[in-house]
């Protein structure tokens, strides 16, 4: 089994307290979105958890509990977004320069292998251009090389839940949009991208991009990777292709312990939030919003997890 942590929100930034003790009491469930009366059980011992893949834009309030972890026999590697987008886009992330230094902070204690950076989404503005992008990628490659060696990227989606704020800031809708001109700059975006990887030592692929980026040199890349599980950890974890995601996502199977509409970062572009009333968060809860306990549910779905792409 392995575990998202997650999608749906940072849970290494805003929900490491709750992610504890939900380690330390061996489960945790997680609610159906649709259906607050279907719950999910999902065992967190060590014995049941293969690896974790920890997604988050500040993953230092977790950087205590890593030794823990460790000595409690967990792998885990780290999708870790740095666009450097400021508080405009991007209110609830530190600064760039903090970002930057526990980046390398944590690829030291882990290794370049284990820690992937992430410069998606990419959204193009008039304020925001190409060439702003090709700055900020090269600033960020060069501070990072030697720290990582793979960067993931992709170009910004127009989800529903997004959509009304993303329009707001002028970004380019590249599918709706998808004409000879913006299909050129796409490829003078990506293939100086795909350069400046190379310059610093990185290896760049793409994240469930529907655009075909290969013509430019950059490949469909998984963000739960059975092969770099395999390098980095030398054992094999099943290959089959979550079918609960989006068609171009390459992840393999895995399990979300996240909940939409709890992340505290405020991203002007994210598909994770509605802006909607949640739920409360109670950090003894075995879910991450509300309180609900599969054992105390007729309809508990045991040792399974369902995903919902709500995107």
């Amino acid at each position: 089994m392995i575990i998202s942590c997650s999608r749906r929100t940072d849970i290494p930034a805003n929900y490491s307290r709750w992610f504890m003790k939900r380690i330390a009491a061996g489960y945790c469930t997680v609610v159906n979105p649709l259906n607050n009366k279907q719950v999910s059980f999902i065992s967190l011992k060590p014995e049941d958890v293969e690896v974790i893949i920890f997604w988050t834009k500040n993953p230092k309030p977790l950087l205590p509990y890593l030794n823990e972890l460790t000595d409690k026999g967990f792998l885990y590697y780290f999708q870790f977004t740095i666009t450097g987008y400021g508080q405009t886009l991007e209110p609830g992330v530190p600064q760039l320069d903090q970002s930057i230094e526990t980046f390398k902070f944590l690829c030291k204690y882990l290794s370049p292998a284990h820690v992937i950076w992430r410069y998606d989404p990419i959204i193009i503005t008039r304020s925001m251009s190409i060439q702003y992008h090709l700055n900020k990628f090269t600033m960020i490659a060069e501070q990072l090389s030697g720290y990582s060696n793979r960067v993931v990227i992709s170009l910004v989606d127009h989800y529903r839940k997004a959509k009304k704020q993303l329009n707001a800031i002028g970004s380019i809708d590249f599918t709706a949009d998808n004409n000879e001109l913006i299909k050129h700059e796409i490829g003078i975006l990506t293939g100086n991208l795909k350069e400046i990887s190379n310059k610093n030592g990185f290896e760049i692929v793409s994240c469930a991009e529907a655009i075909d980026l290969k013509p430019y040199g950059i490949k469909p890349g998984k963000c739960i990777d059975d092969e770099l599980i395999k390098r980095i950890f030398h054992f094999e974890v099943q290959k089959k292709k979550d079918p609960v995601q989006r068609e171009e996502c390459g992840c393999v199977i895995s399990r979300d312990i996240g909940a939409y509409d709890s992340c505290k970062h405020g991203c002007k572009y994210c598909y994770a939030s509605s802006h909607r009333k949640r739920e409360n968060h109670n950090e003894d809860s075995p879910s991450l919003l509300g309180w609900y306990d599969a054992q105390q549910k007729s309809n508990q779905i045991n040792n399974s997890q369902l995903e919902f792409n709500l995107k």
